[in-house]
């Protein structure tokens, strides 16, 4: 990497915080009020994928101290089990990880920005990922400066709204502080909602991407999951009880732009413009942290098999030019052929077995031999195996309940092991 300076704690804790608020934050809950109405329960739904982020960072950051090399889960299931379960992984970062959340985040952008601007929500997805694409094609000091700029935007406006929400009275709400929680948890739709909450939650690992672009790993990768992750489930959470408070549940029922039903409702017609706008600005930082990120992945590919061999070009800077561009034309695809909720549910499907599999590595970590100086997640074997759990949870219920998402997710891989047997190196496990 020709530009020396590596990046702090701070930094990394910034694209930590950018990967996850993003698009689920805004959309999510007009989803789960189709079959959760209870305040309670929605709450709980929001806190327990807060926790399981957390978990989740945690673990991580074990892996990531044990294996610190850029690549995230293709680097960590390469070194932990096999050559082809790294493959699948990358594999998966590759085609859906990156680019789907990507094309959800510009698909939500178009949603708020046609409010404001006459043209298709459809063109402003794509024009959002073209303008950010170029943006981080010229040098890591670009891509720290502005993702950091657009991360503390985000922050900051999402206070503002919480604010605005707590000060201005409402009589007219979704809110339902009833007993009816007991029995909504229980439920099928329940495990179906925690779906949608947990990938409002990705990106927690998003500093494992790029550890070598991070300053003393060792230290700052879990000081950034860590303090990331809690910075954004606790606004994630006020955030979702401001929305209840000021929309009644006919209106955010189903719908996919639920902050332009609060800031409607706060604001009133004319200022909601405004707030419509500052929350696309907001969902720029996501796309951005996702397009910084997720060509990392297919940079590390592209230099151990031949197939991917063309995304490992990188500019005189070290960027890897050629893989952001290639995931971009993916999410561009995505929101020219895919429904939201449809990407969103076999992203979640695989994306949790990828983050599983890592978590379950700690095991493997555990049993050999232990590095003194390796950051040791807490509550060992307590933590990785209640994320296990969780993890199971979701995956048993999005193949009982949305089969055609889970087998569309089983079908990439399916795809993807074939493209490894293809592409692999000769003598190559």
């Amino acid at each position: 990497m020709s530009e020396t300076k590596k990046i702090g704690w701070k930094v990394a804790a910034a694209l930590v915080v950018a990967n996850m608020i993003g698009t689920g934050v805004f959309t999510s809950l007009g989803f789960q009020l189709v079959d959760i109405q209870n305040t309670w329960a929605i709450a709980i739904l929001w806190v327990l994928g807060g926790a399981m982020a957390l978990i989740g960072a945690l673990c991580y950051a074990e892996v990531g101290c044990a294996y610190p090399k850029s690549g995230g889960e293709y680097t960590f299931l390469t070194r932990l089990y096999h050559p082809v379960m790294g493959y699948l992984a990358g594999w998966v970062s590759l085609v859906v990880g990156f680019a789907a959340p990507v094309a959800l985040a510009a698909m939500a952008l178009g949603a708020y920005l046609t409010h404001v601007v006459p043209l298709s929500p459809g063109i402003l997805a794509v024009g959002a990922v073209v303008l950010l694409s170029g943006v981080h094609s010229f040098s890591l000091r670009t891509s720290s400066r502005f993702q950091s700029f657009a991360t503390w935007f985000k922050v900051l406006l999402i206070a503002f709204l919480i604010g605005a929400g707590l000060l201005v009275s409402q009589e007219a709400n979704a809110l339902d502080f009833s007993g009816g929680w007991i029995s909504e948890i229980t439920t099928p739709a329940y495990a179906i909602a925690f779906v949608y909450v947990s990938y409002s939650y990705t990106g927690w690992n998003a500093a494992a991407y790029i550890i070598e672009e991070v300053d003393r790993p060792k230290i700052n990768l879990p000081k950034a999951l860590v303090q990331g992750t809690l910075l954004v489930t606790l606004l994630y959470v006020l955030l979702q009880l401001v929305f209840l408070r000021h929309g009644t549940l006919s209106s955010l029922k189903g719908a996919l732009d639920v902050g332009h039903v609060f800031a409607t409702s706060v604001f009133g017609a004319g200022g909601a413009q405004l707030i419509n706008l500052l929350i696309a600005l907001f969902l720029v930082s996501s796309i951005s942290a996702m397009v910084w990120v997720g060509p990392r992945v297919s940079m590390a590919m592209g230099a151990d098999y031949p197939l991917w061999g063309f995304l490992k070009r990188k500019n005189a800077n070290g960027i890897p030019v050629t893989a952001i561009w290639f995931q971009a034309a993916i999410s561009i695809a995505y929101v020219v052929t895919g429904t939201f909720e449809s990407v969103l549910l076999y992203c979640g499907f695989i994306l949790q077995l990828s983050s599983a599999l890592v978590v379950a590595g700690v095991f493997v970590l555990r049993r050999g031999k232990d590095a003194a100086d390796r950051f040791r997640a807490p509550w060992y074997p307590l933590l990785p195996a209640l994320f296990l759990l969780l993890s199971l949870w979701i995956l048993g219920y999005l193949l009982a309940n949305q089969p055609e998402e889970s087998l569309m997710g089983l079908l990439i891989l399916g795809i993807g092991a074939l493209s490894y047997l293809l592409g692999k190196k000769p003598g190559r496990p």
